[in-house]
């Protein structure tokens, strides 16, 4: 049974996302205040974290700094809804995907199987096992990446994001297909998470490589991977 650890001060969310969670197999334990919720979350126990923005004394983004400092461990951001600004600062942080309050139980139940199954992902023998492209080292078998010999941490959603970009170098994927294989759900018009993981991936691996700009907007269609084709 896959523990999960929400972090949040509403205690009948709490219960009530553990009424949810259960049935699918999962063990929930409730933190509400922060520190205890870095100490439980860095304790190795629990598959993934569900981390509420709003909480008293250390916020929601201090405690997923110090876990990220520490831990790829998948995290799900809870954010009042409409407020787009402290969802993208959540996924440049480091949270995996993030749900408006209120939510529907069910959706979150979605996001969270969603994001576990690219954590723990079986090796697909109908894949390469390593990826290279210029710089890039991407590897299947222990899930690493790294640039120019150097080791890349990338979050569960980054590197599922690199694997796509880097398996269609020099090619358009559009952002519906992004969002539809790397979030696993369709896009909808306000989403923007999709073009933060980008920006993410932008700042870790270098917006260049040898003066080619490694992933290009393709305004209104999506993104191109920088292809190593002719070099």
């Amino acid at each position: 049974m896959q523990r999960i650890l929400v972090i949040d001060d509403d205690v009948e969310l709490c219960e009530l996302v553990g009424e949810y969670l259960e049935p699918d197999g999962y063990k929930v334990e409730a933190v509400h205040e922060g520190h205890e919720g870095i100490r439980r979350a860095l304790s190795g126990d629990h598959a993934l974290v569900v981390l509420d923005y709003m909480l008293p004394g250390l916020n929601g983004f201090e405690v997923l700094r110090q876990i990220r400092a520490q831990s790829r461990l998948p995290i799900v951001m809870l954010t009042a809804r409409g407020d787009d600004l402290n969802r993208i600062i959540g996924l440049q942080i480091g949270a995996d995907d993030y749900l408006p309050k209120p939510f529907n139980p069910l959706e979150l139940v979605a996001r969270i199987n969603a994001v576990l199954r690219r954590s723990q992902s079986q090796p697909d023998h109908s894949r390469p096992e390593v990826i290279a492209v210029g710089d890039i080292e991407l590897d299947n078998r222990t899930r690493t990446v790294r640039r120019s010999g150097q080791s890349v941490e990338l979050t569960v959603v980054e590197y599922s994001l690199l694997e796509k970009l880097l398996g269609a170098p020099g090619r358009i994927l559009t952002r519906e297909q992004l969002v539809k294989e790397v979030l696993h759900r369709e896009l909808s018009p306000f989403d923007r998470s999709i073009d933060t993981h980008v920006s993410n991936l932008r700042k870790k691996l270098g917006h260049e490589v040898e003066g080619v700009e490694r992933i290009k907007t393709v305004r209104g269609v999506g993104y191109i991977y920088a292809s190593d084709e002719g070099k």
